[in-house]
């Protein structure tokens, strides 16, 4: 996926003014957020289980090398096959081959990330095999030529009346004419083209929400039914995953999956959670002749051995991005490649570097919400700092800004020069507003005037307050 994230200001701008957006985003907070915190307290060892899970995933980036080799074993032991690939563009050839191998025509996908990051359905379609996803959000921003904009919702920013009209566009073709616009019907709609996909389809490509050492299995959760026909009617199953999706025992992968359905959509468990280990054996009623799992590093090595370490542990349950003040505001394709929000702002500048990317560790308030309400205790403001510092060392930022943040620091390290101009300067403002209590339109602020007043200040600054507070 070619990366658009050096365009972040402008990209959020765009979508700051863009009404269908806001009318979808608005509908997060009393959704997934709503959920997610009703089954948070429902749950009274929820914060027990978040440090339980911390400690596994450590222990498993610990010793990521001996559960790597375990699981391969145990994948071939149950005639599968793994492959190793460094790279998007290796991992694209070993999954073109393995089409070719049983002269694929057609694809079917489940969700995955990981095809986004190596641009999998453009690659497959450049060599005239097509690859359609099933995945229902999937679907709709594969119709409308997107990618998704959230890494479990992909098409949370369409609008009821989008999805209709992608519909009625799209699936003429099948002798589907009449536009749809109940929820039900459309859906109906969209389980009566991609069924004959299904049973079209000759390979099944799915990701993996973890991998399991001890017994080689992949798993996938979801709440449609499109994994199981995905990785069960084609000849054969392809897995896509990276290395930190290990977990050594079936008993440690139900304490994450345990966090993984309450943090992502609010649910105790997903409707399917899928285990697959290995092809059809002799007896099985169904399932696919062959099984391989692709698993692509793409930079996680080297993440491994950072600083930013402590990201691996993430399991992608979106929960970060549902909380973000600035996702619900801008969306996902803001953030200009596969991974948007807080999580975003720190594996991409990881994966394809932070020259390019400088700006969306900048795009965050530091509010906190994101390391508080994730599952698996992600210092993420921590990280997002470091990442802005790196900017300023690297002298990434714009001269301009790094003369700003010079200047500031200077005051910060004189503190009676930097009380009296803060001071002066509450007090100016204070009598600027004129009683008004806030500012509609203020020069150098015209990012935050432009869409809301400012407060002006009381008059004394928060430190003088305090004093005079403490003297009483």
């Amino acid at each position: 996926m070619k990366s658009t994230a050096h365009l972040f200001p402008e990209n959020a701008r765009r979508a700051l003014q863009d009404d269908n957006l806001r009318l979808a985003l608005g509908n997060v907070e009393k959704g997934f957020a709503g959920a997610r915190r009703n089954a948070r307290e429902a749950l009274p060892e929820f914060d027990a289980l978040r440090d339980q899970a911390r400690d596994l995933k450590n222990h498993v980036l610990e010793n990521l090398d001996a559960y790597l080799e375990r699981f391969e074993a145990k994948v071939v032991e149950n005639g599968g096959q793994v492959h190793w690939c460094e790279t998007p563009e290796e991992a694209n050839r070993v999954i073109l081959e393995l089409c070719r191998s049983v002269e694929a025509r057609t694809v079917t996908k489940g969700k995955t990330m990981i095809a986004e990051e190596t641009a999998l359905n453009d690659y497959l379609a450049e060599h005239d095999i097509e690859a359609i996803e099933t995945d229902l959000g999937e679907y709709i921003i594969q119709l409308a030529d997107e990618p998704p904009s959230h890494i479990i919702a992909p098409a949370v920013h369409k609008t009821k009346d989008e999805v209709s009209d992608l519909f009625q566009e799209h699936h003429q073709k099948y002798g589907l004419t009449e536009r749809q616009t109940d929820p039900r019907a459309m859906l109906d709609e969209a389980r009566q083209v991609l069924r004959q996909k299904f049973i079209a389809a000759d390979v099944g490509i799915t990701g993996a929400n973890f991998l399991i050492a001890e017994t080689g299995t992949s798993v996938i959760v979801t709440n449609e039914g499109n994994g199981d026909l995905t990785q069960t009617l084609p000849k054969m199953h392809i897995v896509m995953a990276t290395p930190e999706k290990l977990v050594p025992t079936l008993e440690d992968v139900t304490l994450l999956l345990r966090l993984l359905s309450r943090s992502a959509t609010g649910q105790e468990l997903s409707v399917y959670t899928t285990f697959s280990t290995g092809p059809r054996r002799p007896g099985d009623l169904d399932g696919p002749e062959k099984y391989h799992v692709v698993l692509l590093d793409n930079g996680r090595t080297e993440l491994l051995a950072s600083e930013f370490r402590d990201v691996l542990r993430c399991i992608k349950c979106g929960a970060c991005l549902f909380h973000c003040p600035v996702y619900s505001s801008v969306g996902g394709h803001a953030y200009g490649w596969v991974y948007p929000g807080p999580m975003g702002a720190i594996l991409t500048p990881r994966l394809i570097g932070l020259e390019s990317t400088r700006h969306l560790p900048n795009a965050s308030s530091l509010c906190g919400r994101c390391e508080d309400i994730c599952p698996m205790r992600i210092p993420i403001p921590r990280m997002l700092r470091r990442f802005r510092e790196q900017a300023l060392e690297s002298k990434f930022v714009p001269l301009k800004e790094r003369a700003g943040l010079k200047l500031w620091a200077w005051f910060a390290r004189h503190p009676r020069l930097y009380r009296l101009a803060t001071g002066l300067a509450a007090r100016v403002l204070h009598n600027m507003a004129l009683g008004r209590g806030r500012f509609s339109t203020l020069p150098l602020v015209g990012g935050w005037t432009g869409g809301r007043d400012l407060a002006a200040p009381t008059g004394r600054t928060f430190m003088a307050a305090w004093k005079r507070r403490s003297q009483k």
